[in-house]
């Protein structure tokens, strides 16, 4: 498989070629045939149930839904091949700021159903850009959110209250060890559960705007994540032993089994640690990173959002398409199946295991993940469990910023041109 550096420049070398690629999007009954490729697997029944809804309801358009393992992979790969598909369902990362870079997607500012999103999540998206782009290249769908998972009944058995600030947390945690219960199990054997506790630390701690900060030359990460470090060293003290002995299937199944008292994870973590228990009574609350209260920021990132691609020939019928995703029902109907959180304005029922973090959602005090703009090649996960393995910030902080500049090199210098080039007043 091409590396990103090789993938988008085969990407813009056949770039006068994708208007082709969709064909004419016609069936043989004579409807427009809009394809939508998406990368959540795990919510395949809720699109065949969409697809199913929408033809039966919809006599002029055919929607053709996928969902196939490695979305990611597949996708490329098509691209390269100049098969798109009409829309893509992905998230708000890397690998979507990638396609704005490359002007692979349409600009949909006129779709009328942008007016219903929450303003936040239009931001958090228009933040992925590397540089500033004219126009809007996604419709943000769904979010999700990290912070921390709590044994509500455990809570309520000892009289625990929800900890507001850094400094609470840290005597809530005291007060559990001195119970004989381990406040935290963390995963992380697995490297990727190291980013969840990260990211909530980071965006609070930082500015949502740190990366392209440093991408400008304008700072470093051995400054702007000193203190994220530290904590993450800190919060070892309240977690198994030996902290990389135990996988995130471990550690959903001791929160389960109320073998701790929180877990560090998403969301997304609750229906595997249901399956397991299913009658444990799990709610959430905010990473309190901050010792000030009012500086404690959600941390929800864009989990699923559709774009259309540039090359679409069938614009308005993939606006309908959007438009029948974005009805209350639909959007409903995946937050029940997904325990997911509406980027779309409206009176939605959110998951009881959300009740924590509610305030948050509905007044949009929320900020996006960090390592949504990290490059998967940087491999940060594994950097900070290498980290905390050994336990030298400094040495830590510095990979960090090396690493960084190995893998973004290309961008840093795109990223400093463009601030040159607009540096005058009113540019």
């Amino acid at each position: 498989m091409l590396g990103k550096k090789g993938f988008f420049s085969a990407i813009l070398a056949v770039a006068g070629l994708l208007l082709t690629g969709c064909g004419d999007g016609s069936a043989d009954n004579k409807k427009t045939v809009i394809e939508l490729v998406h990368y959540k697997q795990e919510a395949v029944d809720y699109f065949e149930e969409v697809e199913r809804q929408f033809n039966d309801t919809h006599d002029d358009i055919e929607l053709k839904i996928s969902s196939p393992n490695d979305a990611m992979t597949v996708l490329k790969t098509r691209f390269i091949r100049k098969d798109n598909p009409d829309i893509i369902g992905i998230g708000g990362d890397y690998d979507y700021s990638n396609f704005i870079d490359a002007d692979m997607l349409m600009d949909v500012s006129d779709f009328d159903g942008l007016k219903d999103i929450k303003e936040n999540y239009l931001e958090i998206n228009e933040n992925l850009e590397f540089i500033p782009t004219e126009g809007t290249y996604g419709v943000p769908y769904m979010a999700n959110a990290a912070g921390i998972l709590y044994n509500k009944d455990m809570f309520e058995e000892h009289g625990w209250q929800i900890p507001e600030t850094w400094d609470e947390l840290i005597a809530l945690c005291e007060d559990i060890k001195a119970e004989g219960i381990l406040p935290f199990y963390m995963g992380y054997k697995d490297t990727w559960t190291c980013i969840s506790p990260w990211n909530s630390a980071a965006s609070c701690l930082t500015e949502p705007t740190v990366c392209k900060d440093v991408n400008k030359g304008n700072t470093t990460f051995s400054k702007e994540y000193a203190t994220v470090a530290e904590q993450m060293k800190t919060l070892l003290e309240y977690g198994p032993k030996d902290f990389a002995a135990y996988s995130y299937n471990d550690a959903c199944t001791a929160f389960a089994r109320g073998e701790s008292a929180m877990f560090m994870i998403g969301s997304y973590a609750v229906p595997q640690i249901k399956s397991v228990n299913p009658d444990l009574n799990i709610d959430s609350f905010v990473y309190p990173a901050s010792n000030n209260k009012e500086d404690n920021i959600l941390t929800s990132g864009i989990d699923l959002q559709f774009c259309i691609m540039k090359d679409c020939p069938n614009k308005e019928a993939a606006y309908e398409v959007l438009r029948f995703l974005l009805e209350d029902e639909n959007v409903q109907a995946y937050m029940d199946d997904q325990n997911a959180i509406p980027c779309k304005e409206g009176s939605f029922q959110l998951a009881p295991m959300l009740d924590g973090m509610k305030e948050y959602i509905e007044e949009s005090k929320v900020t996006d993940f960090q390592d949504h703009f990290y490059p998967s090649e940087m491999a940060a996960n594994a950097l900070i469990q290498t980290y905390l393995l050994d336990g030298d910030t400094e040495k830590f902080l510095q990979k960090f910023d090396e690493a960084w500049v190995r893998y973004n090199r290309d961008l840093i210098e795109k990223v400093q041109k463009y601030e040159a080039e607009h540096e005058s007043e009113g540019e």
